[in-house]
């Protein structure tokens, strides 16, 4: 059957090099959770992987779509569900109390909540949206602007509220909708029950104390913005309607681009609302249970031999079954 191993924790934590090492360790490909990465024309404003970092290990859903193109949730787990099939469907069928290391056939890693439970829970059954609502909507949107819609949203389903990134329109749009749809909170309809898959899941999260995390983004986003952030959303600028460049590194550019902010202000946003985004995944990853919590500031062989642990218990319970 295999295991997938998933290595999850909020943006700056430093999920990319362990996760590199372990893949390389276990001889196993990445497969992104990465709902930004996914997106060729932004690699610096997203962290993703360098062209060094993807020669060393295989990477699936890294720059193969391009901002222009509709991409979400539910089309992920379709996607990335047939390559972990087939991924899978290559283990060998030994031994695996004596070869656990064999029988990890990939490594799911990325920050992207809904990605990450899209694979590991099977998307939300969310209902229809009415085309009325919808209309009305987007054309309160319009007339009243960001602060009506976060404060309605906070108002009717204060649990999304507490996860949804709060800069993000289209998706506090799409909240409303469906709860004014449905006429229940659009949070109700997030699956508890995991749905099953052919394969195992063992879920570990990468962690560091909020202020060393704090700074560390902090010191990402000066490196970003000296690898050529700026001239990385210039490009993309005339785009800056589209739903992929609603997040956190572009919107405060635009604004600076639009003349509605300095520079200065916009690299201070940035990193305010990237440590915004890095408490709220903490607040949605620390509500999954299932999830392992790993040091950061381990050794890489300390983190192995609490990871090998996690797998090989993983792999006796299911042996039980």
């Amino acid at each position: 059957m295999g295991t997938l191993l998933v290595i999850t924790g909020p943006t700056g934590v430093g999920k990319t090099e362990l996760t590199l090492r372990v893949a390389e360790a276990y001889g196993c490909p990445i497969v992104s959770a990465d709902s930004r990465q996914i997106y060729r024309e932004i690699p610096i404003g997203t962290a993703a992987p360098t062209a060094t970092e993807l020669e060393r290990v295989k990477h699936y859903f890294v720059g193969t779509k391009s901002v222009r193109e509709d991409y979400n949730a539910g089309m992920y787990e379709r996607d990335a569900l047939e390559v972990l099939e087939k991924l899978a469907g290559a283990v060998s069928d030994r031994d695996v109390k004596t070869r656990v290391p064999k029988e990890v056939f990939a490594i799911l890693t990325g920050g992207s909540m809904l990605y990450i439970d899209a694979v590991c829970k099977g998307f939300d059954d969310i209902p229809a949206v009415r085309a009325d609502v919808r209309e009305k909507v987007r054309q309160d949107y319009a007339e009243k602007g960001l602060e009506w819609l976060q404060n309605e949203v906070e108002r009717l389903d204060k649990a999304y509220w507490e996860t949804v990134d709060r800069q993000n329109p289209q998706r506090l749009m799409h909240c409303l909708e469906v709860t004014l749809s449905a006429g229940e909170p659009y949070s109700h309809f997030r699956r508890e029950a995991q749905t099953k898959r052919s394969f195992g899941i063992v879920k570990v999260g990468l962690e560091r104390p909020r202020e060393e995390l704090y700074e560390r983004i902090n010191r990402r986003v000066d490196a970003m913005m000296e690898a050529g952030l700026e001239e990385e959303a210039r490009t993309v600028y005339p785009l800056r309607e589209l739903n992929s460049l609603q997040t956190v590194g572009y919107r405060e550019l635009f604004d600076y681009f639009d003349g509605k902010t300095t520079r200065e202000e916009a690299i201070r946003l940035i990193k305010q609302n990237s440590r915004h985004y890095a408490k709220r995944q903490m607040t949605w990853f620390r509500a999954d249970k299932t999830i392992h919590w790993l040091d950061a500031n381990m050794t890489y062989e300390e983190q192995m031999a609490h990871i090998s642990t996690w797998l090989r218990d993983a792999v006796m319970q299911q042996e039980q079954r």
